[in-house]
């Protein structure tokens, strides 16, 4: 499956901080939990490529 493969499964995002400074990605989808912390700076690292992913996207469907 790659990053264009329309799929039917569904899961959960949570997105915050914890009580370790770390930020975490909580993934919860049918039977499966992925918890994925990162230190701030890659956090932020994260956020970026998403936005940059984002406008893309718009511009595409533009």
């Amino acid at each position: 499956m790659g990053i264009n493969d329309e799929s039917d499964i569904e899961a959960n995002l949570q997105i915050g901080p914890t009580d370790q400074g770390m930020v975490r990605l909580f993934i919860l989808g049918d039977g499966i939990e992925i918890p994925m912390d990162f230190d701030p700076e890659e956090a932020l690292e994260i956020a970026e490529e998403i936005r940059a992913a984002a406008a893309m996207a718009e511009r595409t469907r533009g």
